[in-house]
């Protein structure tokens, strides 16, 4: 009877239940855990991010002769004085801007109503409204309660700063570190594997860093060079707000597929507001900038694409909103790539074996 594999099979679920059960009259100590790594998880995953982004010119300013520890302090000095420049360049106009949206949000908000109302006075037009005359003043009201949203937004940035003063204080010393030291994590990983299987576990390691580094690194070029397009294309056209929307509209590309709409509905709104004919030309330098990306840039700097689904993508991001809101949107695929390698090398591992004791027990029968 202890044989039974039945047996076997409900004293692991009654093991595994008992387990959970006594978990959950614990939560006290694992509280604290989870507040730390709540803690940690924005600066720890903004120094990963960072890292892939800034080792290949650590690595080649390395293999230039130049010390590592110079070399990352090179890289250090380059960004502050690249920050200097963009505060000086870019900001004052970024900031009128910005400052220019939130006091004219009231106007906005009256413009979209007036070109609602011209659309149902259109004779081409009304035919859509017909059987709705409080549709507009309805539409109106949403994006009103949208625009008043980012503006609050805007206007409490200042407020929150006190709430990252962690990160803006722990990230360049964690990076600093991750850079030096981060080629020693792999033999310190591989030391806790068996010796068996060290050759497996190492292969595991290069296709997650290569993942990582190719995802992080690619990503970061395509959207900075899209969202120049962006801006070139908005300055074109005239639209208002153009380097606003358009830096706006790189951290929201990072978002898979999705950001990409998310991206495009601030900017057809400013465009309509205006008048729909700069709506229209906004969304046709969107649809020309995307597919630049997506059928010029991304063969050129991918080399392939993610062997992940398009539906996939979707779920992930939206368990990841659901778990850890915007963080968790942002880190969803490069954890779904993560467990999809290990899953898939051991895996590997389960079925070589198994092939192994087949011809095994075959030479032994003969």
């Amino acid at each position: 009877m202890l044989q039974s594999k039945y047996f076997r099979t409900c004293l692991a679920i009654i093991a595994f239940l008992t387990i959970l059960y006594l978990g959950s009259k614990v939560v006290f100590l694992i509280t604290p855990l989870v507040a730390i790594f709540n803690l940690l998880l924005v600066p720890m995953m903004l120094s990963g991010f960072m890292y892939y982004l800034l080792r290949p010119l650590v690595n080649f300013l390395e293999s230039r002769k130049l010390n590592r520890m110079l070399s990352i302090l090179l890289i250090y000095v380059v960004s502050i004085g690249l920050f200097v420049l963009f505060w000086v360049l870019v900001w004052p106009t970024l900031r009128e801007q910005i400052q220019n949206f939130i006091d004219n949000t009231p106007y906005l908000v009256q413009g979209m109503q007036d070109q609602f109302n011209k659309l149902q006075n259109d004779p081409y037009f009304s035919r859509f409204f017909k059987g709705d005359a409080d549709l507009s003043a309805r539409i109106s009201g949403y994006l009103s309660d949208v625009i008043t949203w980012v503006t609050n937004s805007m206007s409490n940035l200042i407020g929150v700063v006190s709430s990252i003063v962690v990160v803006i204080a722990t990230l360049p010393i964690i990076l600093y570190y991750m850079l030096k030291d981060g080629h020693k994590l792999s033999p310190i990983l591989l030391s806790l594997v068996p010796r068996k299987f060290r050759k497996e576990g190492q292969d595991m390691l290069q296709d997650i860093d290569s993942a990582l580094s190719g995802f992080i690194v690619t990503r970061v070029l395509l959207n900075v060079v899209l969202g120049a397009m962006l801006y070139v294309g908005f300055l074109i056209i005239g639209l208002p707000y153009s380097l606003m929307l358009a830096i706006i509209s790189i951290p929201l590309n990072f978002i898979p597929y999705v950001g990409s709409l998310l991206a495009a509905v601030p900017v057809v709104i400013v465009g309509f507001i205006e008048s729909p004919t700069m709506a229209i030309w906004s969304l046709v330098i969107i649809v020309i900038a995307q597919q630049i990306q997506d059928n010029v840039l991304s063969p050129i700097i991918y080399g392939k694409s993610l062997d992940v689904h398009p539906l996939t993508t979707v779920v992930l991001v939206l368990v990841g909103g659901d778990f850890y809101g915007i963080i968790g949107v942002l880190i969803a695929l490069p954890v779904y790539m993560i467990l999809k390698i290990i899953f898939l090398r051991i895996y590997e591992i389960i079925i070589a074996e198994r092939v192994e004791d087949v011809v095994v027990a075959k030479e032994e029968q003969l």
